[in-house]
């Protein structure tokens, strides 16, 4: 009888020697097992670019799912060809459908300033952060204590979108907030010290390196859960990061109450952080930077909904003579 790990987790294996966070990882297997039970079990051996052909057409056709969604399927299926079934689909990604462009929904600053007051505590801090360092909120539920440095008042972001570290600022006005914030994380862990509470997640191979890492004050999380949970891949009990959803939810519900009626998630303040620096003459490679964009052409979405882009261009109609206008 063959030990060989069934595929699905020969998938989990090797995403997690690649470093995928665990959000990937079931995703990426929900996708390869939907796409085994559409064609009756089959093993993906036995298939190959008709049969990816026709299940995303099922996705498009009669699942109607989004461009983005069909290509995430398409992403986690290439994936199982290529690392585990060594089988190279290039001509494959000729079906990848194309996304639309939206632009991002973008508050002034009135409308941020309105919004903000109306959170509480912790997600008041944490929305702050967000418009205020231009953080992804999965970036902001991983921060852990190393990451905050005071003294030069920036943030550096680990292993953000494209496995790549970076820094941003850290606003002096949340200095003495967080400072505070830490002082209440820090009783919480010395009380599971006290509890001999496992040791926080550790990335990577560092766990196995450094087995008591885990334990030490700068590795855990600046905003981590209330309680205990099972960790879904080593089944060990411990405390991990505060969940997204409840920031999600405030932000909404405030947004309502400040009578902000559009689509306001906790990724608008990141938005809106990169439009307000551009709309303050910062330069847009520098906003890059801050963001961690790959490249500078992702940034430049920003211009497109600032009041005035960087060629400060003006409606015929605002910019005629002052005697026509007085007419009109």
């Amino acid at each position: 009888m063959s030990n060989k790990p069934k595929l699905l987790d020969q998938v989990r294996n090797s995403l997690r020697q690649r470093n995928y966070s665990y959000s990937t990882e079931k995703t990426y297997v929900s996708w390869i097992k939907r796409f085994v039970l559409y064609h009756d079990k089959r093993h993906p051996k036995e298939m190959g670019e008709k049969e990816i052909g026709d299940f995303l057409t099922h996705l498009a056709v009669d699942r109607k799912v989004s461009p983005k969604t069909q290509n995430q399927a398409l992403n986690a299926i290439l994936y199982l060809y290529k690392h585990i079934l060594k089988v190279d689909l290039d001509e494959i990604k000729a079906l990848r459908p194309r996304e639309s462009k939206h632009l991002p929904t973008v508050l002034p600053q009135r409308e941020v300033h309105k919004i903000l007051p109306l959170l509480r505590g912790e997600t008041r801090l944490m929305a702050k952060l967000l418009y205020g360092s231009g953080l992804r909120v999965s970036e902001c539920l991983n921060l852990r204590i190393k990451d905050i440095d005071f003294e030069m008042s920036q943030i550096v972001v680990r292993d953000s979108k494209g496995n790549k570290d970076r820094l941003t600022m850290l606003p002096q006005s949340l200095q003495e907030i967080l400072k505070e914030h830490i002082v209440g994380v820090k009783a919480l862990y010395e009380q599971d010290q006290k509890n001999k509470v496992e040791g926080v997640y550790l990335p990577h191979a560092l766990a196995r390196k450094y087995p008591k890492a885990g334990k030490e004050w700068i590795w855990q999380w600046v905003f981590p859960s209330k309680g205990l949970s099972k960790d879904p891949r080593t089944r060990v009990v411990r405390r991990h990061h505060r969940h997204g959803s409840s920031l999600r939810k405030q932000i909404k519900v405030a947004a309502k109450k400040a009578g902000v009626f559009k689509q306001v998630t906790p990724h608008t303040f990141r938005h809106s952080f990169a439009t307000h620096l551009l709309e303050n003459n910062y330069d847009i490679r520098t906003v890059q930077e801050l963001l961690g964009h790959k490249s500078v052409k992702t940034t430049m979405i920003y211009t497109h909904v600032l009041n005035k882009g960087p060629s400060a261009v003006l409606s015929p109609l605002d910019t005629a003579p002052e005697k026509e206008k007085q007419a009109s």
